[in-house]
């Protein structure tokens, strides 16, 4: 399986000549993500982890196409009924297929911001028994050995501690980063360094990839 990151929160998952994209938000390349692509999962409702447009485009002009998302952001795809029957409402705990690719979904709500600022629902997706995208959370995945993580590097529901904790968690054996849209380099040195050492000390390799950069799992 072939995974290439983009800006952000964005993957794009291939294999047999399928393709899975994961958060195609506006912060990322989402068209260039999303070309020929047979599935997308969405993991919340936030524009930096779906491009409406770009999606809703996405599923016009391409036919085999199909999203999967939480449930408040699969009612506003289906507001445009042409393209309705190709959009599916995710719950976690739950099990299914997409483009070839088995998934499990995990957790259910997004991290806390502030007070004041409401809670959306989030899903976490495990992509073939390897590669887990938590989303905008810390869920750790529950009984199963997760063997590709990808981590927030940073986020305003975030700090370093909490991204550190959440890999020496999850143990998995290769990570690589997402949510890193707002990280300058001066950051992103500083995070990734607590990361790649503590991450060691419990069998986690720590990789960057930047953004388009591919890597074979």
């Amino acid at each position: 399986m072939k995974l290439t990151k983009y800006t952000h929160a964005c993957v794009r998952l291939e294999k047999e000549g399928k393709v899975l994209v994961i958060d195609p938000g506006t912060f990322s390349e989402s068209e260039e993500a999303l070309s020929g692509a047979h599935a997308v999962l969405v993991t919340h409702e936030h524009n930096d982890h779906i491009d409406h447009p770009a999606v809703t485009a996405a599923l016009r002009s391409n036919s085999a196409l199909e999203v999967h998302a939480p449930a408040g952001v699969a009612a506003a795809l289906k507001e445009n009924t042409d393209v309705a029957d190709r959009v599916h409402a995710v719950e976690p705990g739950s099990s299914f297929e997409a483009a070839g690719f088995s998934i499990r979904t995990f957790g259910g709500q997004h991290a806390v911001i502030h007070a004041q600022i409401p809670v959306v629902a989030n899903i976490g997706y495990l992509v073939d028994g390897n590669v887990f995208h938590p989303g905008d959370s810390f869920v750790v995945p529950d009984g199963i050995d997760v063997q590709t993580l990808l981590v927030p590097l940073h986020a305003p529901w975030s700090k370093v501690g909490e991204v550190v904790d959440f890999v020496i968690s999850v143990r998995a054996p290769k990570a690589f980063p997402v949510h890193d849209g707002l990280l300058n380099e001066l950051g992103r040195g500083l995070v990734e360094g607590h990361v790649t050492r503590i991450g060691a000390r419990y069998g986690t390799t720590y990789s960057r990839l930047a953004p388009k950069e591919s890597v074979e799992l």
